[in-house]
């Protein structure tokens, strides 16, 4: 398409195979949580690959975006087929947009908790870019020494509550942060665990944090961190994670040579703020 702001200029040697072997060194599906779907969830191994989307969610939208440019692999952090699928039609939303998936040839990969908790992984750049130091696993994996779900560390100097939620504000561009606890309260200790992962509050507690910082809480999490005298942030699902695979778009782009690899221009948060 004369359009495309991803014009094809060659063909590529690269197969689907390429990246399934890329993210087993990078996200090996060992760190993957048992309840998880990654892996290569869609398409054909064999299948040759010159250009590959990244998104956080595969919608409809992203979807058509990928088929229209000529995608011919989608790296989906959330994976689609994530429970039992007994007829596949295009009488329901999954239904069509997988059926237009199939008939465009585009495959898709799901690194998903893998990717959270992978050595260069989600949790460990949201750790990175709040500065932390010592960073560990908050729930280490004992089949993957040093490695394991969330992350946390500590500051380089004590900050107050309200100061680490607008550095954080700032730094992943939310549009609100909520939080609980008091706002002068001293902050050193950080646990982090991207998406929806209030789970980790008693881990990040028995590590000696101060706060978690996660994407999204129910309210009874929230009521758990005050009953435990913890800091707890919530900064948005799609903000705690979106940022990664817009680098991980600029990491396959200079581990492979394709001819466009991108982060969905479409996909958008779902949550709108007043």
């Amino acid at each position: 398409m004369t359009d495309s702001p991803f014009p094809t200029t060659r063909s590529s040697p690269l197969r689907v195979q390429n990246f399934v072997d890329f993210f087993a060194d990078h996200t090996p599906l060992e760190l993957a949580e048992d309840w998880d779907n990654v892996g290569l969830l869609l398409g054909d191994a064999d299948a040759p690959v010159d250009k590959v989307l990244t998104c956080l969610t595969l919608t409809p939208d992203v979807a058509a975006e990928a088929i229209r440019e000529g995608a011919a692999l989608i790296v989906s952090h959330h994976p689609i087929l994530f429970r039992p699928v007994q007829r596949l039609t295009t009488t329901d939303t999954q239904g069509a947009m997988l059926l237009d998936l199939i008939r465009g040839g585009v495959a898709v990969y799901s690194p998903h908790t893998a990717f959270d908790s992978a050595g260069e992984g989600i949790n460990q750049q949201l750790a990175q870019r709040l500065d932390l130091q010592d960073i560990q696993p908050i729930r280490p994996d004992e089949a993957v020494p040093g490695l394991g779900s969330g992350r946390y560390g500590t500051l380089s100097a004590t900050v107050t509550l309200e100061s680490l939620v607008a550095r954080i504000r700032a730094e992943l561009q939310a549009p609100q942060v909520s939080f609980v606890g008091l706002p002068d309260s001293p902050v050193q200790s950080v646990a982090v665990a991207c998406g929806a992962a209030a789970e980790f509050l008693r881990d990040a507690h028995a590590a000696g944090c101060d706060v978690l910082l996660t994407g999204e809480a129910r309210f009874h999490s929230c009521l758990e961190a005050r009953s435990l005298g913890m800091g707890l942030i919530i900064a948005g699902h799609y903000q705690t994670e979106r940022f990664a695979v817009e680098q991980l778009a600029d990491l396959l782009s200079r581990q492979f040579q394709l001819n466009a690899c991108w982060a969905s221009l479409s996909e958008r948060d779902p949550v709108s703020w007043a």
